[in-house]
Protein backbone atom coordinates (compact mmCIF):
# COMPACT_ATOMS: atom_id res chain seq x y z
CA UNK A 1 0.00 0.00 0.00
CA UNK A 2 2.59 2.26 0.85
CA UNK A 3 4.74 1.71 -2.50
CA UNK A 4 1.01 2.82 -4.10
CA UNK A 5 0.35 5.53 -2.12
CA UNK A 6 4.70 6.64 -2.99
CA UNK A 7 3.48 5.89 -6.33
CA UNK A 8 0.27 8.18 -6.61
CA UNK A 9 2.23 10.95 -4.85
CA UNK A 10 4.65 10.81 -8.52
CA UNK A 11 2.11 10.91 -10.88
CA UNK A 12 0.33 13.60 -8.73
CA UNK A 13 3.96 15.42 -8.94
CA UNK A 14 3.73 14.83 -12.93
CA UNK A 15 0.46 16.42 -13.44
CA UNK A 16 1.56 19.16 -11.26
CA UNK A 17 4.70 20.09 -13.57
CA UNK A 18 2.42 19.03 -16.82
CA UNK A 19 0.11 21.99 -15.46
CA UNK A 20 2.89 24.25 -14.71
CA UNK A 21 3.92 24.30 -18.32
CA UNK A 22 0.43 25.15 -19.40
CA UNK A 23 -0.76 21.54 -20.35
CA UNK A 24 -3.84 20.15 -18.73
CA UNK A 25 -4.39 16.86 -19.86
CA UNK A 26 -7.79 16.59 -18.76
CA UNK A 27 -8.75 19.83 -20.96
CA UNK A 28 -7.35 18.72 -24.14
CA UNK A 29 -9.01 17.80 -26.90
CA UNK A 30 -7.89 15.13 -30.16
CA UNK A 31 -9.64 13.64 -32.45
CA UNK A 32 -8.52 10.28 -34.30
CA UNK A 33 -7.93 9.69 -37.55
CA UNK A 34 -9.15 5.86 -36.90
CA UNK A 35 -8.52 3.46 -34.46
CA UNK A 36 -5.23 1.23 -33.98
CA UNK A 37 -6.11 -1.89 -35.47
CA UNK A 38 -7.51 0.31 -38.69
CA UNK A 39 -3.92 2.14 -39.10
CA UNK A 40 -2.27 -1.51 -38.87
CA UNK A 41 -4.97 -3.04 -41.56
CA UNK A 42 -4.90 -0.16 -44.16
CA UNK A 43 -1.03 0.46 -43.93
CA UNK A 44 0.40 3.00 -46.26
CA UNK A 45 4.27 3.66 -45.67
CA UNK A 46 4.03 6.98 -45.21
CA UNK A 47 0.41 7.96 -44.59
CA UNK A 48 -0.59 10.09 -42.19
CA UNK A 49 -2.58 9.02 -39.05
CA UNK A 50 -3.71 10.25 -35.82
CA UNK A 51 -4.65 7.23 -33.05
CA UNK A 52 -5.07 7.89 -29.32
CA UNK A 53 -5.78 5.76 -26.91
CA UNK A 54 -3.89 4.29 -23.58
CA UNK A 55 0.07 3.85 -22.97
CA UNK A 56 0.46 -0.28 -22.06
CA UNK A 57 4.15 -0.11 -22.87
CA UNK A 58 7.07 2.50 -23.05
CA UNK A 59 11.23 1.41 -24.06
CA UNK A 60 13.46 4.63 -23.62
CA UNK A 61 16.57 4.06 -26.20
CA UNK A 62 17.96 7.73 -25.13
CA UNK A 63 17.22 9.96 -27.76
CA UNK A 64 14.41 8.58 -29.15
CA UNK A 65 11.58 6.23 -27.55
CA UNK A 66 8.90 3.30 -28.06
CA UNK A 67 5.26 3.22 -26.67
CA UNK A 68 2.17 0.76 -27.33
CA UNK A 69 -0.93 2.82 -27.96
CA UNK A 70 -4.36 0.77 -26.97
CA UNK A 71 -7.68 1.12 -27.52
CA UNK A 72 -10.70 -0.83 -28.10
CA UNK A 73 -9.96 -2.79 -30.85
CA UNK A 74 -5.84 -3.57 -30.13
CA UNK A 75 -2.51 -1.58 -30.46
CA UNK A 76 -0.15 -0.39 -32.65
CA UNK A 77 2.88 1.22 -31.33
CA UNK A 78 4.09 5.02 -31.54
CA UNK A 79 7.65 5.92 -32.06
CA UNK A 80 9.08 9.70 -31.05
CA UNK A 81 12.60 10.73 -31.42
CA UNK A 82 14.14 13.81 -30.01
CA UNK A 83 15.17 15.76 -32.85
CA UNK A 84 11.79 15.51 -34.63
CA UNK A 85 9.52 16.83 -31.44
CA UNK A 86 12.07 18.56 -30.07
CA UNK A 87 14.09 18.91 -27.06
CA UNK A 88 10.95 20.18 -24.52
CA UNK A 89 8.28 18.01 -25.93
CA UNK A 90 10.39 14.50 -25.69
CA UNK A 91 11.66 15.05 -22.26
CA UNK A 92 7.66 15.36 -21.35
CA UNK A 93 7.02 12.40 -23.79
CA UNK A 94 9.76 10.61 -21.57
CA UNK A 95 8.10 10.99 -18.50
CA UNK A 96 4.72 9.66 -19.46
CA UNK A 97 3.33 6.58 -17.21
CA UNK A 98 1.73 3.60 -17.97
CA UNK A 99 -1.99 3.86 -18.09
CA UNK A 100 -2.24 7.77 -19.58
CA UNK A 101 -4.00 8.36 -22.46
CA UNK A 102 -2.04 10.16 -25.42
CA UNK A 103 -3.27 11.09 -28.52
CA UNK A 104 -0.42 10.74 -31.62
CA UNK A 105 0.20 12.25 -35.12
CA UNK A 106 2.43 11.05 -37.41
CA UNK A 107 2.70 8.81 -40.55
CA UNK A 108 3.03 5.19 -40.76
CA UNK A 109 6.57 3.38 -41.26
CA UNK A 110 7.50 0.00 -40.60
CA UNK A 111 10.75 -0.83 -37.97
CA UNK A 112 13.80 -2.85 -38.63
CA UNK A 113 12.22 -5.75 -36.95
CA UNK A 114 8.74 -5.75 -38.84
CA UNK A 115 6.84 -3.41 -36.91
CA UNK A 116 4.52 -1.51 -38.04
CA UNK A 117 4.58 2.17 -36.66
CA UNK A 118 3.53 5.60 -36.00
CA UNK A 119 6.39 7.69 -36.35
CA UNK A 120 5.35 10.68 -34.22
CA UNK A 121 5.41 14.37 -35.23
CA UNK A 122 3.38 15.69 -32.52
CA UNK A 123 1.07 13.96 -29.39
CA UNK A 124 -1.16 15.04 -26.89
CA UNK A 125 -1.81 14.33 -23.50
CA UNK A 126 -5.64 13.49 -23.04
CA UNK A 127 -5.72 12.34 -19.26
CA UNK A 128 -3.10 11.66 -16.02
CA UNK A 129 -3.61 8.19 -14.51
CA UNK A 130 -3.02 8.74 -11.15
CA UNK A 131 -2.93 5.30 -9.85
CA UNK A 132 -0.14 3.12 -11.35
CA UNK A 133 -1.87 -0.34 -13.46
CA UNK A 134 -2.25 -3.64 -12.02
CA UNK A 135 0.60 -5.19 -11.61
CA UNK A 136 -0.14 -8.16 -13.65
CA UNK A 137 -0.74 -5.79 -16.84
CA UNK A 138 -1.11 -8.45 -19.40
CA UNK A 139 -3.12 -10.82 -17.78
CA UNK A 140 -4.98 -9.77 -14.22
CA UNK A 141 -5.44 -12.97 -12.37
CA UNK A 142 -7.28 -11.72 -8.85
CA UNK A 143 -10.19 -12.98 -8.91
CA UNK A 144 -11.89 -10.62 -6.50
CA UNK A 145 -10.19 -7.67 -8.19
CA UNK A 146 -11.85 -8.78 -11.62
CA UNK A 147 -14.61 -8.90 -10.71
CA UNK A 148 -15.23 -6.04 -8.53
CA UNK A 149 -12.82 -3.78 -10.33
CA UNK A 150 -14.04 -5.11 -13.79
CA UNK A 151 -12.45 -1.82 -15.60
CA UNK A 152 -8.65 -2.95 -14.43
CA UNK A 153 -10.06 -6.58 -15.71
CA UNK A 154 -10.44 -4.95 -18.92
CA UNK A 155 -7.68 -3.50 -19.30
CA UNK A 156 -5.14 -5.96 -18.33
CA UNK A 157 -7.17 -9.08 -20.12
CA UNK A 158 -7.69 -8.92 -23.77
CA UNK A 159 -9.66 -11.48 -23.57
CA UNK A 160 -12.10 -10.57 -21.19
CA UNK A 161 -12.56 -7.66 -23.81
CA UNK A 162 -13.07 -9.83 -26.46
CA UNK A 163 -16.08 -11.99 -24.57
CA UNK A 164 -17.69 -8.63 -23.48
CA UNK A 165 -17.90 -7.32 -27.30
CA UNK A 166 -18.86 -10.57 -28.22
CA UNK A 167 -21.72 -10.72 -26.05
CA UNK A 168 -22.80 -7.43 -27.29
CA UNK A 169 -22.87 -8.52 -31.03
CA UNK A 170 -24.56 -12.27 -29.46
CA UNK A 171 -27.85 -9.52 -28.75
CA UNK A 172 -27.35 -7.57 -31.92
CA UNK A 173 -27.69 -10.71 -33.58
CA UNK A 174 -30.61 -12.07 -31.86
CA UNK A 175 -32.69 -8.64 -32.42
CA UNK A 176 -31.76 -8.81 -35.94
CA UNK A 177 -33.17 -12.30 -36.11
CA UNK A 178 -36.25 -11.46 -34.91
CA UNK A 179 -36.68 -8.13 -36.18
CA UNK A 180 -36.33 -9.99 -39.21
CA UNK A 181 -39.70 -12.21 -39.13
CA UNK A 182 -41.44 -9.26 -37.73
CA UNK A 183 -41.62 -9.49 -33.91
CA UNK A 184 -41.75 -5.93 -32.44
CA UNK A 185 -39.82 -4.82 -29.95
CA UNK A 186 -41.16 -3.70 -26.17
CA UNK A 187 -40.35 -2.50 -23.33
CA UNK A 188 -42.31 -3.70 -19.87
CA UNK A 189 -42.49 -2.72 -16.55
CA UNK A 190 -39.29 -3.78 -14.10
CA UNK A 191 -41.62 -2.93 -11.24
CA UNK A 192 -44.93 -4.62 -10.89
CA UNK A 193 -47.47 -5.08 -7.71
CA UNK A 194 -47.26 -8.49 -8.59
CA UNK A 195 -44.30 -10.76 -9.32
CA UNK A 196 -45.66 -13.16 -11.84
CA UNK A 197 -44.34 -15.36 -14.50
CA UNK A 198 -42.32 -17.82 -12.82
CA UNK A 199 -41.94 -19.18 -9.24
CA UNK A 200 -39.21 -17.49 -7.52
CA UNK A 201 -38.36 -14.97 -4.23
CA UNK A 202 -38.42 -11.15 -5.73
CA UNK A 203 -36.98 -8.59 -4.32
CA UNK A 204 -39.05 -5.97 -2.69
CA UNK A 205 -38.87 -2.50 -3.03
CA UNK A 206 -41.04 0.55 -1.32
CA UNK A 207 -42.66 4.13 -3.58
CA UNK A 208 -42.59 6.15 -1.05
CA UNK A 209 -45.27 8.76 -3.28
CA UNK A 210 -47.83 5.71 -3.89
CA UNK A 211 -47.39 4.50 -0.15
CA UNK A 212 -46.79 0.73 -1.70
CA UNK A 213 -44.55 -1.96 -1.83
CA UNK A 214 -43.39 -2.99 -5.35
CA UNK A 215 -41.32 -5.82 -6.49
CA UNK A 216 -38.44 -5.99 -9.24
CA UNK A 217 -39.97 -9.02 -11.95
CA UNK A 218 -38.99 -12.22 -12.16
CA UNK A 219 -39.80 -12.65 -15.35
CA UNK A 220 -41.30 -10.65 -18.46
CA UNK A 221 -43.80 -13.31 -19.12
CA UNK A 222 -47.36 -11.67 -18.08
CA UNK A 223 -46.92 -8.27 -19.44
CA UNK A 224 -45.69 -9.32 -22.77
CA UNK A 225 -49.40 -11.66 -23.18
CA UNK A 226 -51.17 -8.48 -22.43
CA UNK A 227 -50.29 -7.28 -25.70
CA UNK A 228 -51.08 -10.57 -27.77
CA UNK A 229 -54.59 -9.39 -26.06
CA UNK A 230 -54.30 -6.22 -27.23
CA UNK A 231 -53.70 -7.36 -30.90
CA UNK A 232 -49.50 -7.20 -30.91
CA UNK A 233 -48.94 -10.85 -32.72
CA UNK A 234 -45.32 -11.29 -32.94
CA UNK A 235 -43.37 -9.35 -30.28
CA UNK A 236 -40.53 -9.90 -27.60
CA UNK A 237 -38.44 -8.37 -25.10
CA UNK A 238 -34.62 -8.16 -24.19
CA UNK A 239 -34.24 -7.80 -20.62
CA UNK A 240 -33.38 -7.83 -16.92
CA UNK A 241 -34.96 -9.97 -14.44
CA UNK A 242 -33.93 -10.10 -10.27
CA UNK A 243 -34.28 -13.22 -8.58
CA UNK A 244 -33.80 -12.85 -4.76
CA UNK A 245 -31.98 -16.07 -4.77
CA UNK A 246 -28.33 -17.73 -4.55
CA UNK A 247 -25.19 -16.75 -6.18
CA UNK A 248 -23.85 -19.89 -8.08
CA UNK A 249 -21.12 -20.27 -11.06
CA UNK A 250 -25.27 -20.75 -12.96
CA UNK A 251 -26.67 -17.74 -11.24
CA UNK A 252 -26.68 -14.25 -10.82
CA UNK A 253 -29.36 -12.54 -8.74
CA UNK A 254 -29.71 -9.82 -11.34
CA UNK A 255 -30.15 -11.58 -15.44
CA UNK A 256 -30.78 -10.61 -18.74
CA UNK A 257 -34.26 -12.70 -20.35
CA UNK A 258 -35.40 -12.58 -23.97
CA UNK A 259 -38.72 -13.73 -24.06
CA UNK A 260 -40.88 -13.72 -27.64
CA UNK A 261 -44.20 -14.60 -28.16
CA UNK A 262 -46.27 -15.59 -31.28
CA UNK A 263 -49.88 -15.37 -31.79
CA UNK A 264 -50.94 -18.57 -33.90
CA UNK A 265 -47.38 -20.37 -32.78
CA UNK A 266 -47.44 -23.28 -30.30
CA UNK A 267 -44.93 -25.06 -29.14
CA UNK A 268 -42.75 -26.18 -31.82
CA UNK A 269 -43.20 -22.94 -33.59
CA UNK A 270 -40.66 -22.09 -30.57
CA UNK A 271 -38.63 -25.00 -31.06
CA UNK A 272 -38.01 -24.01 -34.83
CA UNK A 273 -37.57 -20.47 -33.26
CA UNK A 274 -34.98 -21.09 -31.02
CA UNK A 275 -33.06 -23.61 -33.22
CA UNK A 276 -32.48 -21.03 -35.63
CA UNK A 277 -31.65 -18.36 -33.85
CA UNK A 278 -29.03 -20.04 -31.73
CA UNK A 279 -27.92 -21.56 -35.14
CA UNK A 280 -27.78 -17.71 -36.59
CA UNK A 281 -26.20 -16.34 -34.02
CA UNK A 282 -23.42 -18.43 -34.04
CA UNK A 283 -22.81 -18.27 -37.48
CA UNK A 284 -22.90 -14.72 -37.89
CA UNK A 285 -21.04 -14.06 -34.51
CA UNK A 286 -18.64 -16.90 -34.39
CA UNK A 287 -18.36 -17.71 -38.32
CA UNK A 288 -19.18 -21.68 -36.82
CA UNK A 289 -21.70 -23.98 -35.55
CA UNK A 290 -18.96 -25.85 -33.87
CA UNK A 291 -18.22 -24.41 -30.29
CA UNK A 292 -15.00 -25.74 -28.46
CA UNK A 293 -15.26 -24.94 -24.66
CA UNK A 294 -11.05 -24.66 -23.64
CA UNK A 295 -9.22 -24.82 -20.34
CA UNK A 296 -6.76 -22.02 -19.05
CA UNK A 297 -4.14 -23.98 -21.09
CA UNK A 298 -5.64 -24.12 -24.30
CA UNK A 299 -6.75 -27.51 -23.72
CA UNK A 300 -10.12 -28.49 -25.70
CA UNK A 301 -12.82 -29.99 -22.55
CA UNK A 302 -15.62 -30.24 -24.65
CA UNK A 303 -17.21 -29.74 -27.80
CA UNK A 304 -20.74 -29.09 -28.89
CA UNK A 305 -22.09 -28.80 -32.63
CA UNK A 306 -25.21 -26.68 -33.27
CA UNK A 307 -25.67 -28.17 -36.55
CA UNK A 308 -29.52 -28.81 -36.86
CA UNK A 309 -31.84 -30.84 -36.77
CA UNK A 310 -31.21 -30.85 -32.54
CA UNK A 311 -32.10 -34.13 -30.42
CA UNK A 312 -35.77 -34.14 -29.35
CA UNK A 313 -36.74 -36.35 -26.31
CA UNK A 314 -39.63 -36.62 -23.97
CA UNK A 315 -39.27 -35.82 -20.07
CA UNK A 316 -40.36 -38.78 -19.40
CA UNK A 317 -38.61 -40.89 -21.48
CA UNK A 318 -35.31 -39.75 -20.45
CA UNK A 319 -36.17 -39.93 -16.86
CA UNK A 320 -37.07 -43.66 -17.42
CA UNK A 321 -33.34 -43.86 -19.43
CA UNK A 322 -31.46 -42.64 -16.85
CA UNK A 323 -33.81 -43.14 -13.69
CA UNK A 324 -34.99 -47.04 -14.37
CA UNK A 325 -37.90 -48.21 -16.86
CA UNK A 326 -39.99 -48.28 -13.87
CA UNK A 327 -39.54 -44.99 -12.30
CA UNK A 328 -42.94 -43.87 -12.93
CA UNK A 329 -44.65 -47.86 -11.86
CA UNK A 330 -43.25 -47.42 -8.34
CA UNK A 331 -44.85 -45.79 -5.33
CA UNK A 332 -44.17 -41.85 -4.49
CA UNK A 333 -41.89 -43.35 -1.33
CA UNK A 334 -39.93 -45.49 -3.71
CA UNK A 335 -39.33 -42.76 -6.28
CA UNK A 336 -38.09 -40.48 -2.83
CA UNK A 337 -36.44 -43.61 -1.85
CA UNK A 338 -34.29 -44.27 -5.32
CA UNK A 339 -33.93 -40.12 -6.23
CA UNK A 340 -31.89 -40.42 -3.16
CA UNK A 341 -30.02 -43.14 -3.68
CA UNK A 342 -29.01 -41.77 -7.36
CA UNK A 343 -27.19 -38.78 -5.11
CA UNK A 344 -30.10 -36.37 -5.87
CA UNK A 345 -31.00 -33.87 -2.49
CA UNK A 346 -34.61 -34.62 -1.94
CA UNK A 347 -36.10 -31.77 0.37
CA UNK A 348 -38.52 -32.74 3.04
CA UNK A 349 -41.47 -31.18 1.92
CA UNK A 350 -40.79 -31.91 -2.23
CA UNK A 351 -44.15 -32.97 -3.91
CA UNK A 352 -43.81 -35.99 -5.71
CA UNK A 353 -43.38 -34.62 -9.08
CA UNK A 354 -40.94 -32.52 -7.69
CA UNK A 355 -38.45 -35.53 -7.04
CA UNK A 356 -39.13 -36.62 -10.41
CA UNK A 357 -38.00 -32.76 -10.98
CA UNK A 358 -34.77 -33.04 -8.89
CA UNK A 359 -33.62 -36.22 -10.32
CA UNK A 360 -33.58 -34.49 -14.01
CA UNK A 361 -32.22 -31.16 -12.41
CA UNK A 362 -29.31 -32.09 -10.85
CA UNK A 363 -28.61 -35.78 -12.55
CA UNK A 364 -30.09 -35.50 -16.03
CA UNK A 365 -29.82 -31.60 -16.92
CA UNK A 366 -26.21 -31.47 -16.59
CA UNK A 367 -25.14 -34.45 -19.29
CA UNK A 368 -27.18 -32.61 -21.99
CA UNK A 369 -24.28 -30.47 -23.56
CA UNK A 370 -25.06 -31.25 -26.99
CA UNK A 371 -28.51 -29.19 -27.71
CA UNK A 372 -31.48 -31.36 -26.67
CA UNK A 373 -34.96 -30.59 -26.51
CA UNK A 374 -36.73 -32.01 -23.70
CA UNK A 375 -40.33 -31.94 -24.21
CA UNK A 376 -43.67 -32.47 -22.11
CA UNK A 377 -42.99 -31.66 -18.92
CA UNK A 378 -45.33 -32.61 -16.12
CA UNK A 379 -48.49 -30.04 -15.65
CA UNK A 380 -47.27 -28.66 -12.31
CA UNK A 381 -44.35 -27.57 -13.35
CA UNK A 382 -45.65 -24.72 -15.45
CA UNK A 383 -48.98 -23.78 -15.00
CA UNK A 384 -49.27 -20.91 -17.67
CA UNK A 385 -49.37 -23.72 -20.56
CA UNK A 386 -51.36 -26.04 -22.25
CA UNK A 387 -52.37 -29.68 -21.36
CA UNK A 388 -50.79 -32.03 -23.98
CA UNK A 389 -54.00 -33.98 -25.71
CA UNK A 390 -52.15 -37.18 -25.69
CA UNK A 391 -51.21 -36.76 -21.90
CA UNK A 392 -52.59 -34.60 -19.77
CA UNK A 393 -50.29 -35.29 -17.22
CA UNK A 394 -48.00 -33.30 -18.98
CA UNK A 395 -48.36 -29.59 -20.98
CA UNK A 396 -46.59 -28.55 -24.45
CA UNK A 397 -43.67 -27.35 -23.26
CA UNK A 398 -40.40 -27.86 -23.78
CA UNK A 399 -36.56 -27.24 -22.04
CA UNK A 400 -33.51 -26.33 -24.23
CA UNK A 401 -30.46 -28.23 -22.74
CA UNK A 402 -27.06 -27.03 -23.94
CA UNK A 403 -23.93 -27.39 -22.38
CA UNK A 404 -25.66 -28.54 -19.39
CA UNK A 405 -27.70 -26.69 -18.82
CA UNK A 406 -31.32 -25.25 -19.28
CA UNK A 407 -30.60 -22.32 -22.17
CA UNK A 408 -34.59 -22.17 -23.24
CA UNK A 409 -37.90 -22.77 -22.00
CA UNK A 410 -40.90 -22.70 -24.07
CA UNK A 411 -44.36 -23.73 -24.40
CA UNK A 412 -48.11 -23.56 -26.15
CA UNK A 413 -49.39 -20.72 -24.29
CA UNK A 414 -52.57 -21.36 -21.62
CA UNK A 415 -55.11 -18.99 -23.11
CA UNK A 416 -57.78 -20.25 -21.66
CA UNK A 417 -59.07 -17.86 -18.77
CA UNK A 418 -61.06 -20.25 -16.25
CA UNK A 419 -58.07 -23.04 -16.51
CA UNK A 420 -55.67 -20.41 -16.28
CA UNK A 421 -57.15 -19.29 -12.84
CA UNK A 422 -57.74 -22.37 -11.50
CA UNK A 423 -53.87 -23.34 -12.78
CA UNK A 424 -52.68 -19.93 -10.67
CA UNK A 425 -54.45 -20.80 -7.74
CA UNK A 426 -53.21 -24.24 -7.13
CA UNK A 427 -49.97 -22.78 -8.02
CA UNK A 428 -50.44 -20.00 -5.02
CA UNK A 429 -51.51 -22.34 -2.39
CA UNK A 430 -54.91 -20.62 -2.25
CA UNK A 431 -53.21 -17.03 -1.48
CA UNK A 432 -55.30 -14.83 -3.71
CA UNK A 433 -53.63 -12.07 -3.38
CA UNK A 434 -50.58 -13.71 -5.03
CA UNK A 435 -52.64 -13.83 -8.14
CA UNK A 436 -52.31 -10.88 -11.08
CA UNK A 437 -56.03 -10.20 -11.38
CA UNK A 438 -55.47 -7.56 -14.06
CA UNK A 439 -53.79 -10.36 -16.22
CA UNK A 440 -56.55 -12.68 -15.44
CA UNK A 441 -58.89 -10.30 -16.39
CA UNK A 442 -56.81 -9.51 -19.84
CA UNK A 443 -57.31 -13.01 -20.94
CA UNK A 444 -61.27 -12.80 -20.36
CA UNK A 445 -60.81 -10.06 -22.91
CA UNK A 446 -59.79 -13.42 -25.30
CA UNK A 447 -55.74 -13.81 -26.18
CA UNK A 448 -55.17 -15.66 -29.22
CA UNK A 449 -53.36 -19.19 -29.24
CA UNK A 450 -49.64 -18.48 -29.01
CA UNK A 451 -46.12 -20.00 -28.55
CA UNK A 452 -44.00 -18.36 -26.33
CA UNK A 453 -40.27 -18.50 -25.11
CA UNK A 454 -37.88 -17.28 -22.70
CA UNK A 455 -34.12 -17.80 -23.52
CA UNK A 456 -31.60 -16.81 -20.64
CA UNK A 457 -28.92 -14.60 -22.76
CA UNK A 458 -25.95 -14.95 -20.06
CA UNK A 459 -26.17 -18.99 -20.18
CA UNK A 460 -26.49 -18.66 -24.28
CA UNK A 461 -23.61 -16.31 -24.13
CA UNK A 462 -21.49 -19.13 -21.17
CA UNK A 463 -22.42 -21.55 -24.02
CA UNK A 464 -21.38 -19.43 -27.34
CA UNK A 465 -18.29 -18.41 -25.75
CA UNK A 466 -16.50 -21.21 -24.07
CA UNK A 467 -17.17 -19.49 -20.06
CA UNK A 468 -17.60 -22.21 -17.45
CA UNK A 469 -18.85 -19.16 -15.14
CA UNK A 470 -21.95 -16.84 -15.32
CA UNK A 471 -19.40 -13.96 -13.99
CA UNK A 472 -17.70 -13.95 -16.97
CA UNK A 473 -20.23 -12.97 -19.01
CA UNK A 474 -21.23 -10.18 -17.10
CA UNK A 475 -19.83 -7.06 -16.96
CA UNK A 476 -20.57 -5.94 -13.25
CA UNK A 477 -21.65 -9.77 -11.58
CA UNK A 478 -22.72 -9.17 -8.20
CA UNK A 479 -20.80 -9.00 -5.07
CA UNK A 480 -21.17 -8.54 -1.69
CA UNK A 481 -20.45 -5.02 -0.71
CA UNK A 482 -16.84 -4.43 1.20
Amino acid sequence: MDDTNSLIEQRKAKLASLRSKGIDPFQNKFTPSETCSAARANYVEGRAVAVAGRITAHRDMGKSMFIDVKDQSGRIQAYAQKNVLGDEQFHIFQHLDLGDFIGVKGTLFTTRTGEISVKAESFTILAKALRPPPAKWHGLEDTEIRYRQRYLDLMANDDVKRVMLLRSQVIREIRNFLHTRGYVEVETPMMQAIPGGAAARPFITKHESLGCNFYLRIALELYLKRLLVGGVDKVFEIGRNFRNEGLSRKHNPEFTMLEAYEAYGDYETMMELVQGMVCHVSQEVLDSLVIEHKDAEGKVTKTINLTPPWTRVRYKDIVRERAGADWFDISPAERRQRAHDLGAEIGKEYEDFEVTGAVFEKLIEPTLIQPTFVTHLPKQLVPLAKLSPDDPTTVEVFECCINGQEIAPAYTEQNDPIAQREALEHQAGGEHQKLDEDFLTALEHGMPPAGGMGMGIDRLCMMLLGQESIRDVILFPQLKPK
